[in-house]
């Protein structure tokens, strides 16, 4: 595949996103004070709370900088066009805030267990909870697409990630400024995708199917197992009240109702699929277009001769 074809298909928003990205990296290398005004540093959360927001497009590291927009155009250019740009950027609004939220109240409260005030004062910024997040939204799309360089499903992505990060993190000085990121960004997008995101095709919220369980992230042996806990974290963040106990259960998916789940699940598979097999055509038309060009310039050169 011509990678100079490809280009033309990464998506204007992703395109922003990535001088976005750029721009903040730039910032902390050439004014190294900025961090403590933009990345989360929970002892300064108070007064300066916009840290919550940009802490997610703030990479201090130029490998962590690189990562993050190849991460960002090549998943953003399977998500932004199935989910729409509005709610593409929604979501990494949401994934972004919502993670910095849980960083800073598990600073806090590590604080005040241990009595450490590292925990308060180390700066945690990075768009690697994004990332997380995105792997989720592939995992839901196309959770069967095998992808033949790996040699596995992308429903497996989100927790191999994941694995990693954790297996890598006592080898990793920079472990603290981008696990826990990374662990509430694949939870925050899992939260939202399952019982927040809105389909305009459907009156339903969220993604009720088993195919999307928690427990989903886990080998088959440990499922017994999650998914007792995982009820209880059910009722508890989507409490009792508020609708009959029929409606929630199809509304949040306690249970499986004959043929909605299903058909939701099929319909939300076979788009993904479509657009991905789309895509990957597209490029290879153009890939072909412009290796006949190519071709076509030689034969005019030796013409000429």
């Amino acid at each position: 595949m011509n990678t100079t074809g490809g280009t033309r298909f990464f998506t204007p928003l992703c395109k922003g996103l990535s001088v976005l990205l750029i721009s903040g990296h730039i910032i902390v290398q050439i004014v190294p004070s900025a961090v403590i005004y933009l990345a989360l540093i929970p002892a300064r959360t108070i007064p300066f709370g916009w840290n919550l927001i940009t802490a997610g497009y703030i990479e201090q590291s130029t490998y962590g900088v690189v990562l993050s927009i190849i991460g960002l155009l090549v998943l953003g250019k399977l998500l932004e066009p199935i989910w729409g740009s509005r709610e593409f950027l929604k979501f990494i609004f949401v994934v972004n805030f919502l993670s910095s939220v849980c960083v800073f109240i598990t600073a806090i409260a590590l604080y005040y267990i241990t009595r450490q005030e590292s925990y308060l004062y180390m700066p945690v910024s990075g768009f690697n909870g994004i990332l997380a997040g995105f792997l989720v939204g592939i995992k839901q799309i196309i959770p069967d697409q095998e992808l033949s360089l790996l040699r596995l499903r992308a429903k497996w992505l989100p927790s191999i990630m994941l694995l990693v990060a954790i297996l890598l993190s006592p080898f990793t000085v920079e472990a603290v400024t981008y696990l826990p990121l990374i662990i509430f960004g694949t939870y925050t997008s899992w939260l939202y995708l399952r019982y927040l995101q809105k389909k305009p095709e459907t009156k339903i919220r969220g993604d009720p199917s088993d195919e999307f369980s928690f427990s989903s992230f886990f080998p088959e042996f440990l499922r017994p197992v999650i998914d007792p806990i995982a009820s209880v974290f059910h009722r508890i963040l989507c409490g009792r009240d508020g609708t009959s106990g029929e409606d929630r259960e199809y509304i949040l998916g306690v249970t499986d109702l004959p043929g909605s789940d299903p058909i939701e699940a099929s319909r939300r598979r076979e788009r993904g699929a479509r657009a991905l097999e789309e895509r990957l055509a597209s490029e290879r038309v153009v890939g072909s277009g412009d290796r006949v060009e190519d071709s076509n310039k030689d034969d005019m050169l030796v013409s000429n001769v």
